[in-house]
């Protein structure tokens, strides 16, 4: 039992260690690739190649970092990683009989596709609640929504704001206008089987909305941590 529990601590301290280690090199580093990008390589059976270029959060449009936010997580700013409300509801919600729905932060998301994988388990939650708080302490929120914006699926292929703003929209992402972020935005729930150029009747009415939200939400100020 002894040499078992010695094992357990020494896994464990060498885990958290790496995992912090891991956190704080991409705190200023590029991520080249992530989990996710692999796992479509691997199982893509159309051969579609893998499209996606880093770029700094400075030549990203406004707009499309606001359309995300309005979309996926209009409380990004002010929470430490978790949205208590959101998650609250859900549970009520699935508890009524309604359809269980996520409510899972940028932050989180962020988490989920740098550091583990995509399938949905309890071993996977867990590990995405630690790392989520991990980089909540060590990067900014600019950092998080700089590499969440990076590392996203944005198509059938596309990864990152970069690759996304050039295959549907055939121009940088610094480019983007309100309308067209909004397309981008409007498709990330199912990226891979939803269309942000030309818009169906569905994205139009979804477009709309995140309009709407982005002109509700104001200008997006980053707080100093």
């Amino acid at each position: 039992m002894k040499s078992i529990l010695r094992f357990f601590v020494k896994f464990t301290f060498g885990f958290i260690l790496l995992s912090i280690l891991w956190v704080l090199v991409y705190k200023w580093a590029a991520v080249p690739f992530t989990p996710l990008m692999v796992i479509r390589s691997i199982s893509n059976k159309k051969h579609v190649a893998i499209k996606h270029q880093w770029v700094p959060l400075s030549k990203i449009s406004k707009n499309l970092q606001l359309a995300v936010i309005c979309s996926e997580d209009q409380k990004f700013i002010e929470h430490k990683g978790f949205d208590t409300q959101a998650i609250e509801k859900a549970i009520t919600d699935h508890e009524s009989g309604k359809q269980l729905r996520g409510a899972s932060t940028i932050s989180q998301q962020t988490a989920k596709n740098v550091f583990l994988w995509p399938q949905r388990n309890w071993i996977r939650k867990g590990l995405e609640s630690y790392f989520t708080i991990l980089i909540e302490c060590f990067w900014s929120k600019e950092r998080i929504l700089e590499v969440y914006l990076n590392s996203i699926e944005m198509g059938d292929g596309i990864y990152g704001a970069q690759a996304a703003s050039i295959f549907w929209f055939n121009k940088k992402p610094s480019n983007l206008t309100k309308s067209e972020a909004s397309a981008i935005a409007a498709i990330l729930p199912n990226p891979r089987k939803l269309i942000a150029n030309p818009v169906s009747p569905y994205i139009r009415k979804r477009k709309k909305w995140i309009i709407l939200q982005m002109y509700n939400y104001g200008t997006l100020v980053f707080k100093n941590k």
